[in-house]
């Protein structure tokens, strides 16, 4: 686990959100609709770098905010 890459990942999911005009309330139930088992506690903390994203969640989260993996993942 590396606790920067954790916070940048989480940060670019957050500034995806935002530019998306979304709420973390509505990712959350976006996330739920589609089966992952996620609250909107869960999305703050995952925008803080503060708990791990799995795989399914990553590909929802892509697929929710219209983003290209390489905007998740950008570390610069």
């Amino acid at each position: 686990m590396n606790i920067v890459i954790e916070k940048k990942v989480g940060d670019n999911i957050r500034k995806l959100r935002e530019k998306m005009g979304f709420t973390q309330e509505y990712v959350a139930t976006k996330l739920q609709l589609a089966g992952c088992d996620i609250t909107r506690s869960a999305v703050a903390k995952i925008e803080v770098g503060q708990r791990h994203l799995y795989p399914d969640e990553i590909i929802l989260f892509k697929e929710i905010l219209q983003a290209e993996y390489e905007d998740i993942f950008r570390l610069q």
